[in-house]
């Protein structure tokens, strides 16, 4: 049974979750996900020609979700988790329940919990025990080790690494390359820069950078 999908922002991110929608339904080879195509706010000319090289139609702006087909599921392709914190709020409104996305190439691992509006890109590598939140994004080759939490909105960057044991508050962004070390907490909305390695707690709302991550 093939179920709609709608992907929320046509940028570079959005589209890359397309095509792990595509690929699951390459993997189970059949049709799981019908793209129905994409909602966005502030399309730019350049991403529209871009979306449409790839096949797949414009729909408009998310309002478009507020009458969708029924049994219509979506997922928010945006790389920002406060943007996408933002428009889950916004969608929810509607009543649409959100997909997850797991990429063929991606692994996880027993006893892993997600909630809805999960993205695990190629590559992505989450071990065992792991509690996972809605709308969480696990980017290209991002690693999640045993027994860690990853709250709702979180994203980890391509080829960032979550050592065991380690949890992230709402809306953290871990960056490209950037590691986590054991046991350790990251708090609410902060950031951690890209190639940075933390090695003690970060504070909610703070963004910290280099080695070590100050």
């Amino acid at each position: 049974m093939t179920t709609g999908l709608v992907v929320a922002g046509c940028g570079g991110h959005g589209r890359e979750v397309l095509t792990i929608a595509r690929a699951v339904s390459e993997a189970a080879g059949g049709p799981v996900w019908e793209l129905l195509g994409v909602v966005d706010d502030r399309a730019s000319e350049e991403n529209l020609k871009r979306l449409q090289r790839l096949d797949v139609p414009y729909l408009g702006d998310v309002a478009w979700l507020r009458d969708a087909p029924p049994g219509t599921r979506y997922v928010i392709g945006i790389g920002d988790p406060r943007v996408r914190r933002a428009v889950e709020r916004r969608i929810d409104g509607y009543g649409i329940p959100a997909a997850s996305l797991v990429h063929p190439d991606a692994t996880i691992g027993p006893d892993t919990e997600h909630g809805p509006g999960f993205v695990a890109f190629p590559g992505a590598r989450v071990t065992t025990n792991v509690t996972i939140g809605r709308h969480v994004h696990l980017n290209q080759n991002a690693t999640v080790g045993h027994d860690s939490s990853l709250a709702d909105f979180v994203s980890v960057n391509p080829l960032a690494a979550v050592s065991g044991d380690c949890h992230l508050a709402e809306g953290v962004l871990i960056g490209t390359t950037a590691a986590v070390l054991q046991g350790l907490r990251v708090g609410r909305d902060s950031t951690v820069g890209a190639g940075a390695c933390v090695v003690r707690d970060v504070p909610d709302q703070m963004t910290v950078k280099g080695v070590p991550a100050r």
